[in-house]
C-alpha cells in the first residue's frame, strides 16, 4: 500500500495571493513583498495549477482577482496569521513583532495617542501602528490586528466585547460660559452657538430629552470631524454635545465645563473587536490586557459586563 503525500502550495504563492487580494493590484503586492511583478505573476500561475481554478481575470483594461480566489485569499490570510501567532508564541525573547490597531480618529487623538507610549515601554520590541477610519464601526481592514470601534456591526469571524459605555453631555469652555449671565437654564441655548458633528442628531436628541423644542437644535455650525468640533469648543467658539469618555480629562482639569446635568445615555459605546484568527496572538492578548487596565487607571472603565 503506497502512502499518498498531499501537495501543498508554497508559502511564497500563498503570500502572493493574500497580498494581491488585500492590495488590489499586482504591482502593489510586488512592492510589499519586495519582488518583481513578474515574480508575483509566476507564483500565481503555479498556484492556479495547484488549485485548478483561475486567480486573475481581465475586466476591461484591468486585471482583477476572481471572486473564488478572493474567498480563498481570506482563508489564506487567517492561516498565515495563525502561523505568525504560533511563531511569536514560541519566541524566547518576550513579545516582539508588529501590532496594528484600528480606532476612531477621536479615540486615537484624545486617548490612545496619549497612552500608547506606556504599552511600548512595557513591550519595547513591539512595533506599533495606529490607523483610523471615519466609519466608526469598521472592522474590515485586513491590515488591522484588532479594532476599537464606536458601536458595533455583527461580522463573521470577528469577536466583539464591550470596552466602554459612553455618556454624552453639552460641554463648553469656561470663557464661553462666562458670556452668559444664567447658563443654568437650558432655554438659554436658543441664543448660544451650537456646534455639531455631521448633523443635528445629537442636539435634537438632547433637546427632546430635556423638553425643549427640537427645532432649536437645527442651527449653529456643522463640522465633518469631531476633532474640529473639539478644537472649536476649546477655543470658546460654541457649545457641543461631547463624549464624556474622551473629553473627561479636560472636564476634570477645568478646561471644559458641563453646565447642565442632563445627558444622553447611549445604547452603544466603544467595543473591542478582533478577527478570530488573532484572538490567540500574544501581542493582541497583551494589548487587550494593557488597554483595559489603563482605562481603569484613567477612571474611564468600570464594570461593563465584559
Amino acid at each position: 500500500m503506497r502512502l499518498t503525500i498531499k501537495r501543498y502550495p508554497s508559502i511564497q504563492a500563498l503570500r502572493a495571493i493574500e497580498s494581491v487580494a488585500r492590495n488590489g493590484a499586482l504591482w502593489r503586492a510586488a512592492s510589499e513583498l519586495n519582488v518583481t511583478r513578474s515574480a508575483v505573476s509566476h507564483q500565481l500561475r503555479l498556484l492556479e495549477r495547484d488549485l485548478g481554478f483561475k486567480i486573475l481575470e481581465r475586466n476591461g483594461n484591468e486585471t482583477v482577482i476572481t471572486p473564488r480566489a478572493r474567498a480563498y485569499a481570506e482563508d489564506v490570510r487567517r492561516a498565515l496569521n495563525m502561523i505568525s501567532t504560533s511563531t511569536e508564541r514560541l519566541s524566547l525573547n518576550g513579545l516582539s513583532g508588529r501590532l496594528t490597531i484600528s480606532a476612531p480618529p477621536g479615540f486615537v487623538s484624545a486617548w490612545l495617542s496619549l497612552n500608547l507610549g506606556d504599552f511600548l515601554a512595557q513591550n519595547p520590541e513591539v512595533v506599533l501602528n495606529a490607523i483610523s477610519s471615519h466609519n466608526l464601526t469598521d472592522t474590515s481592514n485586513p491590515e488591522a490586528d484588532t479594532f476599537i470601534t464606536f458601536g458595533m456591526e455583527a461580522r463573521a469571524h470577528v469577536f466583539a466585547e464591550t470596552l466602554l459605555k459612553v455618556e454624552f453631555s453639552p460641554l463648553c469652555s469656561p470663557a464661553y460660559l462666562s458670556r452668559f449671565k444664567n447658563f443654568n437654564d437650558p432655554s438659554i441655548l436658543k441664543s448660544a452657538t451650537l456646534l455639531h458633528m455631521g448633523n443635528f442628531a445629537d442636539w435634537e436628541d438632547w433637546m427632546r430629552q430635556t423638553g425643549l423644542p427640537v427645532e432649536h437644535a437645527r442651527r449653529g455650525i456643522c463640522y465633518s470631524d469631531m476633532n474640529i468640533v473639539y478644537n472649536a469648543v476649546m477655543a470658546g467658539e460654541g457649545i457641543a454635545i461631547g463624549d464624556t469618555v474622551l473629553w473627561t480629562k479636560d472636564v476634570q482639569s477645568g478646561k471644559l465645563m458641563r453646565p447642565f446635568a442632563q445627558s444622553l445615555h447611549s445604547d452603544s459605546g466603544y467595543f473591542l473587536c478582533t478577527p478570530e484568527e488573532n484572538l490567540n496572538n500574544p501581542i493582541v492578548i497583551e494589548f487587550h490586557k494593557w488597554l483595559k487596565k489603563r482605562l481603569e487607571v484613567s477612571g474611564l472603565r468600570h464594570e461593563v459586563g465584559a
